[in-house]
């Protein structure tokens, strides 16, 4: 999702507070908030669709699939951040009473022009640091396509699946994620590559 941001240093503790009675959704980077903007259509159902993907194969299993109402929370040596992936897994849940989770397993990030730069850079760098996390997936609204982060001995490596016939093997979490299933009744733009010269 796109972002506007507002300058107003807080506390931990008074994000998390404002959240519970916000009607919008903020995220957080080491005191500065930023207000959550409105996703396209498209974006919407690819998140949708990947959350039902995982709802399914993780039914009744120990992990669970959580969507973009469910924060991340990282901590790092010099700064917390809180942000809204499209969609998690975890493993090791947080209390039932917190809105974010510590632990998740795999972040999945819907990206468009407007995310890809906070989503490629800033946001994967604060996610890969996350040490329960084996799996960051970018999926393209523009085409069906997915750039994976997976992590190996030493530190992540990255994958591109493309096409709609593509599946991603997610043996970390006992599963696959199909692209067909990500992008079913997903309407992308033609390009304008064939278009005739006017």
């Amino acid at each position: 999702m796109s972002t506007a941001h507002q300058r107003l240093p807080l506390s931990v503790t008074d994000y998390l507070e404002g959240e519970e009675v916000s009607s919008v959704k903020h995220e957080f980077v080491d005191g500065v908030v930023y207000a959550m903007a409105g996703a396209s259509v498209n974006h919407n159902r690819i998140a949708t669709n990947s959350v039902g993907a995982f709802y399914v194969q993780l039914r009744g299993q120990r992990c669970q699939v959580f969507n973009s109402d469910t924060k991340v929370r990282i901590r790092q040596s010099h700064s917390t951040r809180f942000y809204y992936p499209d969609l998690s897994v975890v493993c090791r849940p947080n209390p039932g009473t917190d809105s974010y989770h510590d632990e998740p397993v795999v972040i999945i990030e819907v990206i468009s022009e407007s995310t890809r730069r906070v989503d490629e850079f800033e946001k994967r760098d604060a996610y890969l640091s996350i040490n329960s996390l084996s799996l960051y997936i970018l999926l393209e609204t523009t085409t069906a396509a997915a750039m994976v982060y997976r992590r190996i001995d030493h530190g992540f490596a990255k994958e591109n699946y493309e096409t709609m016939d593509a599946i991603i093997p997610l043996p970390e979490i006992g599963c696959s994620l199909n692209l067909a299933e990500c992008y079913a009744n997903v309407d992308f733009l033609p390009t304008t590559d064939n278009d005739p010269v006017q």
